[in-house]
């Protein structure tokens, strides 16, 4: 096995894996291209999701495999500018951004500014913008080295969290009174959930109510964002007459079709957003029209654009940024629980196998839901510090 391995997921079987030698760990650069030398990147429900949906949203195409059968998993990180022939950016910076869970990267570095670059490669063009922007840590604000685990980690959730509530308020949450969310102990959930009690006390405010497995309910509860927590099986007994918006991080199609035909008309509107149940996104229970709204999946770069654009239409670029940093800081602050249990402990693992097993557990559904898995490609040297 190559010292520079990339991990490699069936497409068509999300549970086969190989680790293959990574082919931007060696291959010579050209004028404008930047190495980059992947050093830490966490992995969450979310990379499952980007899995799930790997043919559907295209993530398998921002880092192409060279076996069309099998697609190479996006992860965000850390990495460090290991040999640069681009204008700009010097070897030795460290820079934040979307990699492959592999040891290297390879980009096309262009709009280098003070505070990092766009991979401009030819195969990225058509991809949402925002996976393909890489920021220097040395000037990224919403950086703090001692929080590194933490911002791998949940960073990347918590924008969609910001993102969900944001486009649910801007639709007035569609009349409902209260919204309800699967997949209740995941992070962007959570994340979510976080966002929409922010504004308790506002004129119609929805109740938030959390639905999870049986055995995460006292987790749920305790993060104290939720107005409710219920097992998935008491969905079924639920007041079909109250006004809901369905947000779903589960994907299960059981689940979403016992939603629905509990609620019908009265849910006014029903979000896909993951795949945490990724066996069941098209297993049983999806026959048929289901009563309601149609499930519309989030597309979270979409609410970004409409955000980002300047008065009256948006809010314009800074200011979007400033929002999603102080309710971001607001977040980090309540996730670390001064005093008390965090609502995340981050868990470091080593070198190539870790990787593969940690995707595994998971795809499984093993993952402890506090745990938040921060992962280096390579195994640590004799001094304690990742090789990169």
């Amino acid at each position: 096995m190559s010292d520079s391995p990339r991990l490699l997921i069936q497409r068509r079987d999300l549970k086969t894996t190989r680790l293959a030698p990574d082919p931007d760990a060696t291959r010579a650069l050209r004028d404008g291209e930047v190495r980059l030398a992947v050093e830490r990147f966490s992995l969450t429900a979310n990379n499952i999701t980007y899995a799930a949906f790997g043919e559907a949203m295209k993530y398998w195409q921002f880092f192409p495999s060279p076996d069309p059968d099998f697609g190479c998993l996006p992860v965000w990180g850390f990495a460090t500018v290991a040999e640069s022939r681009a204008d700009g950016v010097a070897a030795g910076r460290r820079v934040w951004g979307y990699y492959p869970a592999g040891s290297h990267l390879v980009v096309s570095a262009a709009h280098v500014k003070a505070g990092g670059f766009v991979d401009a490669a030819p195969h990225r063009a058509e991809l949402a913008a925002v996976y393909n922007q890489y920021t220097f840590t040395d000037a990224d604000p919403l950086y703090r080295p001692e929080l590194e685990g933490l911002i791998a980690v949940l960073r990347p959730l918590f924008i969609t969290s910001f993102l969900i509530d944001d486009f649910l308020a801007d639709h007035a949450f569609f009349g409902a009174r209260q919204v309800l969310l699967s997949s209740a102990s995941s992070k962007t959930a959570f994340g979510t959930a976080f966002c929409l009690a922010r504004r308790r006390g506002q004129p119609d405010a929805p109740r938030i109510v959390g639905l999870t497995s049986a055995g995460r309910v006292g987790f749920v509860r305790g993060l104290g964002c939720y107005d409710e927590v219920l097992p998935y099986e008491a969905v079924a007994g639920l007041d079909g007459s109250v006004g809901s918006v369905y947000v779903d991080f589960a994907g299960d199609a059981a689940l979403r079709r016992t939603v629905h035909e509990r609620f019908a008309e009265r849910l006014g509107h029903s979000a896909s957003i993951g795949g945490t149940h990724w066996e069941a996104l098209s297993r049983g229970g999806s026959g048929g029209v289901l009563p309601g709204p149609r499930p519309t999946l989030f597309f979270a770069p979409a609410q970004v654009k409409k955000r980002s654009a300047p008065p009256p239409e948006g809010w314009g670029g800074a200011v979007l940024m400033q929002r999603i940093g102080e309710a971001w800081g607001a977040f980090l602050a309540r996730v670390q629980q001064p005093g008390g249990e965090p609502w995340v402990r981050i868990v470091e693992r080593h070198g190539p196998e870790a990787v593969r097993a940690a995707y595994l557990e998971l795809l499984e559904g093993r993952a402890d839901a506090r745990d938040g898995l921060m992962l280096a490609p390579a195994l640590p040297a004799r001094s304690g510090r990742p090789q990169v």
